[in-house]
């Protein structure tokens, strides 16, 4: 299923400070009762799934197997309209689940997703291609949104963060054909990952032992992701639209001058592993939607790759 709704920021845009974490799971009894739609199969089919590159809502774009993806934007959520249907990797999309689309992550994947605004923050598994609608990075579930509090808004300032070593052992897992919450117990089982499936380093996780992947059922991986979920301190942000990223200054000054008459125009010269990353930007805003409105303006002009940032 290819969802209509609606690069990389890179390591420089982590959040501010070091986040003290905390297990909250209080707040879990406040997302919803936790029952599952007997209308979505409890194991669904499904397969690894990177795909080729692909047009879409006027736009391509490349699909790549990729575990150091971590970048800020905007999310938006989808639930009624595909709840039922087949995502895009052959799963059943269930809304009640913590499940995320992404336009070009291999499917499936594990992302940690970050509500910059109030600091919850839970583990995803990307299942689905998705968000079509400019300004966006990520289409979770329904019930992540819950999770996240973001329902009611609609939208949310993100960071979407692959966790590398547990996307390969679901990755692996999958191509070996297991179904979902098997895939989810052997990431993060330590003594349990079955024979030819390659663990990468260490994860810092500290969780409960689950039961072995052959005995687990659905119920155990809600459990489990209440375990994942975090709250991190909030740290004021903004929105601005990058426009492009030169390590050759110059370019960046004369993309800047081009854009001088769309709004306030900046040169941010971030070094990332020694590289000097001259990324022209156009803001601050201070709402979403007027990043959106931005946002058009910006591609109107020539910019198509273009894209809402949150720093």
């Amino acid at each position: 299923m290819l969802k209509h709704s609606v690069v990389l920021m890179g390591a420089a845009l982590m959040l501010s400070g070091c986040m003290e974490t905390e297990l909250a799971s209080h707040w879990w009894k406040s997302w919803g009762d936790g029952k599952r739609d007997t209308r979505v199969a409890s194991v669904s089919e499904g397969n690894f799934k990177v795909g080729k590159p692909y047009h879409q809502s006027g736009q391509w774009y490349s699909p790549t197997e990729s575990y150091s993806y971590d970048e800020t934007g905007i999310a938006s959520w989808y639930g009624d309209q595909f709840h039922g249907k087949r995502t895009a990797n052959g799963e059943v999309f269930d809304k009640n689940t913590l499940t995320a689309a992404h336009r070009t992550l291999q499917m499936p994947s594990l992302v940690r997703v970050t509500n910059l605004e109030n600091g919850r923050s839970v583990v995803l598994r990307v299942n689905d291609r998705g968000p079509f609608s400019k300004g966006r990075i990520i289409d979770v579930s329904h019930q992540a949104a819950n999770v996240l509090g973001f329902t009611n808004k609609g939208t949310a300032r993100v960071r979407v963060q692959v966790l590398a070593r547990e996307s390969r052992i679901v990755a692996e897992a999958a191509r070996k054909g297991y179904p979902p919450h098997v895939q989810m117990a052997m990431a993060y089982r330590r003594d349990a990952i079955p024979e030819g499936i390659q663990v990468a380093s260490a994860s810092t996780h500290e969780l409960p032992a689950l039961p072995a992947p052959a005995s687990v059922t659905p119920s155990d991986i809600d459990n489990l992701n209440k375990q994942l979920y975090r709250k991190y301190p909030v740290t004021p942000t903004s929105l601005y639209i990058q426009v492009g990223s030169f390590s050759n200054v110059n370019n960046a000054i004369l993309l800047k001058q081009k854009l001088a008459g769309i709004g306030n125009v900046n040169v941010c010269p971030p070094v990332i592993n020694g590289q000097t990353y001259n990324r022209v930007r156009v803001g601050p805003v201070s709402s979403t939607s007027e990043a959106d409105t931005l946002l058009s303006r910006v591609i109107t002009a020539g910019y198509p790759n273009a894209r809402i940032i949150v720093d």
